[in-house]
């Protein structure tokens, strides 16, 4: 089975890195894995995605023209790829940034508040981390548990202290997914 995702917001809302982190769980959990970045021509404020493709046998090509999951952390990112999941597919929005309704009807809807959670946990830069929790919940892409283990595994030596708050962020996203 093979799973197609993009991850798309404004630079410095860490989509790379949700990226990144599926990719390495996936790889852990022993399944193949491509992950491709994109960014704008601004490093924070400008638009960056990344499309990772996670598979049980070898991948013919990187791209996700028509991936089975799009996660939207803002508008423009709503706006530039909510045409682009598959049928059937599923579309994770931050609810927080990305106000208007979706225009789809072919695919499973999931809306977070990840900016407001991520707030509520005091720090806003987890909204990531929640909306991936989201994805992993709603998807089943990888474990719950292959994911937090690649976060500990990944995150720099200086910001191992903010694993717990992590894993909460990815714990209420889990949880919002299911609602």
């Amino acid at each position: 089975m093979q799973q197609e995702f993009i991850f798309a917001g404004f630079g410095g809302q860490g989509v790379l890195l949700m990226g990144q982190l599926l990719a390495h769980a996936a790889m852990d959990e022993g399944k193949k894995v491509s992950w491709i970045p994109s960014y704008g021509p601004e490093m924070r404020g400008g638009t960056a995605n990344c499309t990772v493709i996670v598979s049980d046998r070898e991948i013919g090509s990187p791209v996700a023209s028509r991936p089975s999951c799009v996660v939207a952390m803002n508008l423009p990112s709503l706006d530039k790829f909510e045409e682009a999941v598959k049928p059937g597919g599923v579309l994770v929005i931050n609810s927080s940034l990305a106000t208007r309704e979706p225009k789809r009807q072919d695919v499973t809807i999931v809306k977070v508040a990840a900016t407001q959670v991520a707030n509520e946990l005091g720090n806003a830069r987890v909204a990531n981390m929640v909306a991936l929790g989201a994805v992993v919940e709603v998807t089943g892409v990888v474990t719950p548990n292959g994911l937090l283990e690649a976060l500990r595994k990944n995150l720099p030596a200086h910001r191992q202290n903010l694993l717990p708050l992590n894993k909460e962020a990815i714990e209420k996203g889990r949880s919002a997914a299911q609602k």
